[in-house]
C-alpha cells in the first residue's frame, strides 16, 4: 500500500522539508547507477559520434539506434516485465531519461517513444492492447508517436480538437477524419496516440498504426533545432481504426492527455538537465583550452562566475527533479506494477504531483537555456560556429521552454492547481494565510535565534519565502476574488516565487541529507552551492512579490503590506563572489558540472 506519511503535491509550501522523503542523487541504487552508466557508455559510443548522421534525419540510422537502446533495457524502464519491459521505478527511468538529454536530437525522438507515445498504453491500455502493442515498442522495432496537437488550438488542445471520429455503419471500426501538426516521431512511427472527437463530442484516444487505411504524414517540418529528429504532420483522411483499439473509455481522452503530460513534464525537465550538464561540459573545455593574454580563459574571473552559476542552477534544478520522482516512487512502494489497476494508481501518483511536475518542467528547461546561452557566450565567436558543439545546444535547447505545455501555461497551472487544492480542503492554504495575516505585523526577524549549524540562515529563508508566497496570495484572493483566475500578470508572479520556492528547499535538503550522512567537511561544495542560490534568487522573490503586490493595493494599504513583507525576506547578502569563486575551482577541476555521478 502507498504510505500516507509522504507529503502530498504541494504540501512544501505548508511544512518543511523532510530529509527522509526527500530523494537525491546521492540515493541512487547500484542498480541504479549501473543503469545510469549504460545509458551514458550508448550516448558516448553510439550517439556522439555519429551526430552528424542523426543531424541529417538518416531515418534508417535512427531506428537502428531505437532498435539498439532496445536491446540494452533503455525503452522499457516503465513497460512492465509481462509485455516485454524492465518494470522498474520511476526513479530508473528519470536516471535514463537524464543521461540520455545529452543525446542532441536522438533525445528527442527517444523521450517522445518512450514517454508520451509509450506510456497512455501503458497507464490505459487493456491487456489485450498491451500484449499486441508494448512488446515491439519496448524493444525498438516500432516507433511510437503521440498526436495531439492541431492547428489553431495551441495550448487549449482538449478544446480546441476538431479531428472527429464516427463509428461505422458495421459498428467495426471508427472512422477518423481530420490533421494533427508538430508530431514527434510522426514519419518515423508505425503507432501514434491520436486524440479525436467521438461524434464530435467525446474527446477520446485511438492506438493508430500507420498502416491503417487513410493514415498518412505530411513533409518534414523545417526546425531551429532538434533537426535529426523527425516532425511531420499525421493526415487522417476516412482512417479506419478498429473499434479496439479505442484507447481507456470514450470521452475519457483528457484523463490520458494530461495525466502524459505531467509525466512528460518531469522527464523533460531531467533531460534538460542531462543537456545542461553536457554543456557545461563543453564550456569548461574549451575555457581551459582557449588563451588570451597569455593565460586561459578559465583563469578569468568573468569566465569563472558563469561556470559556477551555470553549475550552480544545474545542482538546484536535479535537486528538484529527483525530489519530485522521489516522491511519486514514495507514494507507489508497494504497489504490483504487474496488477491490472497498477496503471490507473501509477497516474493517480503523478497527478498527485502535478504541481511540482510542471515546476520541473519550467525550472528544467529555463536552467537549459540559461546553461547554453553561457555556453555560447563562454565559446565568443567560435559558439555561433557550427563546427562547435556550443551553436547545437543553443538551437537544440529552445523548443523545451514550449515542448509539454509552454512554460508560461505550466506556470499558470502552478498556482491555478495550488488555489484548485485549496477550494476543495485538500491543501489547508486559506487557514494558513488567516494565521500568517494575523501574526505578520508582530513578528520581528530581528528576535529569530538561528541554531549553530550549517545552513542554518538558509533553512530559516526558505521557510520565509514560502510564508511570503502565501502572504501575497493571500492579500491577492482577499483582494481579487473570482477574478484572480484572470490575472495572469499577478499569477506568474506567484508561480515564480513558488517554483524557486521548492526549487531552493530541494537544494537545501540535499545538502543537508548530504551533511548527515558524510559530514560537513565533506559538503563545502553543496553548502556553497546551496548559499549562492538562495542569495541570487531571494532579491528575485522580493521583486515579485512587490510587482503582485503593487497591482492589487495602493496607498496605505500597499505600504502596510510591504513593511509585512520586509520582515518577512529581510536578508544581509552574503559575500557570493568568493562562494563563487570555490564553486568554478571545482567545476574546472572535474571538467563539468562537478557533481555528476
Amino acid at each position: 500500500m502507498a504510505d500516507n506519511s509522504i507529503p502530498k503535491g504541494g504540501a512544501f509550501l505548508l511544512q518543511p522539508g523532510s530529509l527522509d522523503a526527500c530523494f537525491t542523487p546521492e540515493d541512487l541504487s547500484e542498480e541504479h547507477r549501473m543503469m545510469l552508466q549504460t545509458t551514458k557508455d550508448f550516448v558516448a559510443k553510439e550517439v556522439d559520434p555519429n551526430i552528424e548522421k542523426i543531424e541529417a534525419k538518416d531515418a534508417e540510422f535512427v531506428k537502428a539506434l531505437l532498435a539498439n537502446a532496445g536491446e540494452l533495457g533503455l525503452l522499457g524502464t516503465d513497460v512492465p516485465e509481462e509485455f516485454g519491459g524492465m518494470g522498474l521505478d520511476k526513479m530508473s527511468t528519470c536516471i535514463v531519461t537524464d543521461a540520455m538529454g545529452n543525446a542532441a536530437s536522438f533525445a528527442v525522438a527517444f523521450g517522445a517513444h518512450t514517454g508520451i507515445g509509450t506510456l497512455p498504453i501503458v497507464y490505459f491500455g487493456n491487456q489485450e492492447q498491451k500484449a499486441k502493442y508494448l512488446p515491439d515498442l519496448a524493444s525498438g522495432q516500432k516507433f511510437a508517436a503521440y498526436a495531439l496537437t492541431e492547428a489553431g488550438a495551441g495550448s487549449d488542445a482538449v478544446g480546441g480538437c476538431r479531428t472527429k471520429a464516427v463509428l461505422s455503419e458495421d459498428g467495426k471500426h471508427y472512422i477518423l477524419n481530420g490533421e494533427k501538426m508538430f508530431i514527434t516521431n510522426g514519419g518515423w512511427a508505425e503507432t501514434f496516440i491520436v486524440f479525436a472527437k467521438i461524434d464530435g463530442v467525446d474527446f477520446s484516444a485511438f492506438i493508430v498504426e500507420r498502416a491503417f487505411p487513410g493514415v498518412s504524414t505530411g513533409a518534414e517540418e523545417k526546425k531551429m533545432g532538434i533537426k535529426g529528429s523527425s516532425t511531420t504532420t499525421v493526415i487522417l483522411e476516412d482512417a479506419k481504426v478498429p473499434v479496439e483499439n479505442l484507447l481507456y473509455e470514450r470521452g475519457k481522452g483528457h484523463i490520458i492527455a494530461l495525466n502524459v503530460l505531467n509525466i512528460g513534464r518531469y522527464k523533460l525537465g531531467a533531460a534538460a538537465i542531462g543537456g545542461s550538464k553536457g554543456a557545461i561540459k563543453a564550456a569548461t573545455t574549451f575555457a581551459t583550452g582557449r588563451i588570451q593574454f597569455g593565460k586561459p580563459i578559465s583563469e578569468f574571473g568573468a569566465i569563472q562566475e558563469k561556470l559556477a552559476r551555470m553549475a550552480t542552477h544545474v545542482y538546484m534544478g536535479e535537486s528538484a527533479i529527483y525530489r519530485t520522482v522521489g516522491l511519486i516512487d514514495a507514494a507507489l512502494h508497494g504497489e504490483d506494477s504487474s496488477a491490472a489497476d497498477y496503471g490507473d494508481k501509477s497516474a493517480a501518483a503523478i497527478r498527485q504531483y502535478a504541481i511540482e511536475c510542471s515546476i520541473n518542467k519550467v525550472i528544467g528547461s529555463e536552467v537549459l537555456d540559461f546553461v547554453v546561452d553561457e555556453t555560447v557566450q563562454i565559446h565568443g565567436g567560435y559558439g555561433y560556429c557550427a563546427e562547435y558543439p556550443a551553436e547545437r545546444y543553443y538551437r537544440d535547447a529552445r523548443i523545451n521552454r514550449i515542448f509539454e505545455g509552454t512554460n508560461e501555461v505550466n506556470r499558470l497551472l502552478i498556482p491555478g492547481e495550488i488555489m484548485k487544492r485549496a477550494m476543495t480542503g485538500k491543501l489547508p492554504l486559506m487557514a494558513a494565510g488567516q494565521k500568517l495575516l494575523g501574526e505578520i505585523m508582530d513578528y520581528s526577524p530581528l528576535s529569530v535565534e538561528l541554531p549553530d549549524e550549517p545552513l542554518a540562515l538558509q533553512t530559516h529563508l526558505v521557510e520565509m519565502c514560502k510564508k511570503a508566497v502565501i502572504f501575497t496570495a493571500g492579500i491577492a484572493v482577499q483582494k481579487l476574488m473570482q477574478k484572480l483566475a484572470n490575472e495572469q500578470e499577478v499569477l506568474l508572479k506567484l508561480a515564480d516565487m513558488i517554483l524557486q520556492t521548492f526549487t531552493m528547499e530541494s537544494g537545501l535538503l540535499r545538502a543537508k541529507k548530504f551533511i548527515a550522512a558524510q559530514g560537513v567537511d565533506k559538503a563545502q561544495l553543496y553548502v556553497d552551492m546551496v548559499e549562492a542560490y538562495i542569495d541570487e534568487m531571494l532579491p528575485q522573490i522580493d521583486a515579485w512579490a512587490k510587482t503582485a503586490l503593487a497591482y492589487v493595493e495602493e496607498g496605505d494599504t500597499l505600504r502596510t503590506q510591504l513593511v509585512g513583507l520586509r520582515k518577512l525576506l529581510r536578508y544581509q547578502p552574503i559575500n557570493r563572489i568568493a562562494i563563487n569563486k570555490r564553486i568554478a575551482a571545482k567545476v574546472l577541476a572535474k571538467g563539468g558540472y562537478p557533481l555528476d555521478i
